[in-house]
């Protein structure tokens, strides 16, 4: 039974009971703490600066603001840009000035700091050009899309990277010796927790902390990996609907196919689908891919692209999801031609900066008589009516306009037999323009 003093006082989390209390306890980024690197190094220098410090959740970013506060015996003032406003702003900047006044300075942290809008950022800028606050930003976006390029000039930007695995083990060895030293788990279980965390150092306590009020409840002294895979819900794998982790995944899965790795292709289309990309978004960029990286050397290719996208209408997931993955792998295997893509931009560019040319009489349309009197379609060449159904030697591109050749169709799938027939067909042209005239 608990007391009624227990219960008014809640159990700090275990990622807060061990965050780190020196600069040497921070687990990972060692590319900014080793030795001579950046962030040590402005550690060491005495003076602290403004930065913007950008990474996954669960690498150190509140961390680091904390440890920074504490080494330069700076006053610490956080905010959440999730549930601030100006008026959290104005209130903390009066703080500021009252520690200044007794002789303190202050760290004034931003938490999610991507979430401020324009008006909300510019309302930092005062206080930090000042020098009335050291102002520290954490945000999982990328700060040159999310932060004024004003509040970007006057911080330094940290790039915090997720914990590898060995990382993370050190972090389970550390939490087990503190707080877990009554259960035992086997090396499989640590496995499953380590991957489950996914490179969240406050992921995996967390995890940690799920486990032990699961042992409990069983009176376990040894833990297994099935009883964790049991015990907790595997959570997703690291992904942002819309943030940069979002564009770079799809990016990852476009290259994939265009670079014809069937395996890459579907790991990357899974790794959204598990992080809750939205099918139908993913069935689209598929269709796309087809059309681009693919096109005219396997037109089978549009067709299963958008069989996959109709299918997965029908369906829904799960069981949708298999017509896209199909789909990919088709993709990444087809014969690649990026020839008609290249083709239309170069077309769209030239049209935008040309001049209105007219159309060729002879190619013009003649439904009216007086359209007829003045010549509207008099000698065109009905290309059925000719032999081979193709008119060797006819023009149809405006009679000042040189021909811009920009469809090269690529030597594999089925434009490699496209481009042998454009060359029949250009070389019908050419006897045809330098035959004798027919008397």
């Amino acid at each position: 039974m608990f007391s009624n003093s227990d219960a008014a006082a809640p159990t700090a989390p275990w990622a807060e009971a061990l965050r780190p209390k020196t600069l040497d306890a921070v687990m990972g980024q060692s590319h900014l703490l080793g030795s001579g690197k950046p962030l040590r190094l402005a550690f060491e220098s005495g003076r602290p600066h403004s930065m913007i410090l950008w990474g996954p959740p669960g690498v150190g970013k509140t961390t680091l603001a904390r440890l920074t506060a504490s080494a330069f015996k700076y006053e610490f003032i956080a905010l959440s840009a999730v549930f601030s406003g100006v008026k959290d702003i104005r209130d903390a900047m009066a703080q500021a000035e009252q520690n200044l006044s007794q002789g303190k300075k202050t760290i004034l942290f931003v938490d999610e700091i991507h979430r401020f809008n324009k008006g909300q950022q510019d309302g930092l800028l005062p206080f930090v050009e000042s020098g009335l606050v050291v102002f520290i930003g954490a945000t999982t976006e990328n700060p040159s899309f999310e932060l004024n390029s004003a509040l970007l000039s006057r911080a330094q930007v940290y790039v915090l990277q997720a914990l590898s695995d060995d990382e993370l083990r050190q972090l389970f060895k550390r939490a087990h010796a503190s707080l877990l030293p009554h259960l035992q788990f086997d090396d499989a279980a640590v496995e499953v927790l380590v991957g489950y965390a996914d490179g969240d150092a406050r992921r995996l306590l967390n995890l940690l902390e799920q486990t032990d009020t699961a042992a409990r409840a069983r009176a376990l002294q040894t833990v297994d990996a099935p009883f964790v895979k049991n015990a907790l819900v595997a959570p997703g794998r690291r992904f942002d609907k819309g943030g940069e982790n979002f564009y770079d995944q799809i990016s990852a899965l476009h290259k994939s196919v265009r670079g014809s790795n069937p395996d890459a292709a579907l790991y990357w289309l899974c790794r959204m689908l598990d992080g809750g990309a939205d099918p139908r978004y993913l069935s689209r960029r598929i269709v796309r891919m087809a059309w681009e990286d693919i096109a005219l050397a396997d037109p089978r290719a549009m067709q299963i692209a958008n069989d996959a996208a109709t299918t997965y209408e029908r369906l829904g997931s799960p069981e949708g999801e298999l017509a896209l993955a199909q789909a990919v792998i088709y993709l990444a295997v087809a014969a690649k031609s990026n020839a008609g893509y290249k083709a239309y931009k170069l077309a769209k560019a030239f049209v935008k900066q040309d001049k209105s040319r007219e159309v060729p009489v002879h190619l013009r349309n003649a439904p009216t008589q007086l359209m007829k009197e003045l010549g509207y379609g008099h000698a065109y060449r009905y290309a059925h009516d000719e032999p081979q159904a193709y008119a060797a030697g006819e023009t149809y591109l405006p009679d000042d306009m040189p021909a811009p050749a920009w469809y090269q169709p690529v030597p594999r799938g089925l434009e490699a037999k496209i481009a042998e027939k454009m060359a029949r067909l250009r070389q019908l042209d050419d006897d045809a323009r330098t035959a004798p005239p027919s008397t």
